[in-house]
């Protein structure tokens, strides 16, 4: 992808808003976007599991953690699995694990830090639904775009 947050702020001001700055890179790859699903859950990600498992088609999982730093929500087999199936990136309100492996793999990935002990895995959460942190609402089919400068969701596509 080459789409930089900054040129796209700078051309689209009225059109975006701005994550507030909190979250750290992991994924291969520093620079991603696409449509957003999303899923809300609390240091249980077997929805994350089961949504990695469907088609990505160029979308990216935004998770609501909650913002917990108890657990982590993605490790490298989920990782794997979203590279697998076709997702852009996943955006984590939470931590991630095995950060230096899935730094090798061909998706984006953001998270607020990492922490190496796996969630529960009760299936319980929301999917597809709009959620709302960092200032913004991450709304189901609106856009996201990632890099080293930030994140910025808009309702349409930015080229």
């Amino acid at each position: 992808m080459d789409l930089h947050t900054a040129d796209l702020c700078d051309a689209h001001d009225e059109r975006v808003a701005v994550v507030t700055p909190m979250f750290r890179s992991y994924g291969g790859l520093t620079s991603f976007g696409g449509p957003i699903a999303t899923l809300k859950v609390h240091e249980d990600n077997s929805l994350v599991r089961s949504a990695l498992e469907t088609p990505g088609q160029g979308r990216v999982l935004v998770v609501d953690g909650g913002g917990s730093m108890r657990c982590a929500l993605v490790g490298d087999q989920l990782a794997v699995l979203a590279v697998n199936n076709g997702w852009a990136g996943i955006v984590v309100y939470g931590c991630i694990r095995d950060s230096q492996a899935i730094g090798q793999l061909r998706i984006g990935v953001m998270a607020l830090g990492t922490h190496p002990r796996k969630s529960i895995k009760k299936g319980v959460g929301d999917a597809d639904l709009p959620v709302h942190f960092g200032g913004v609402s991450f709304v189901p089919g609106h856009y996201l775009v990632a890099d080293g400068d930030g994140i910025i969701i808009s309702e349409q596509p930015l080229a």
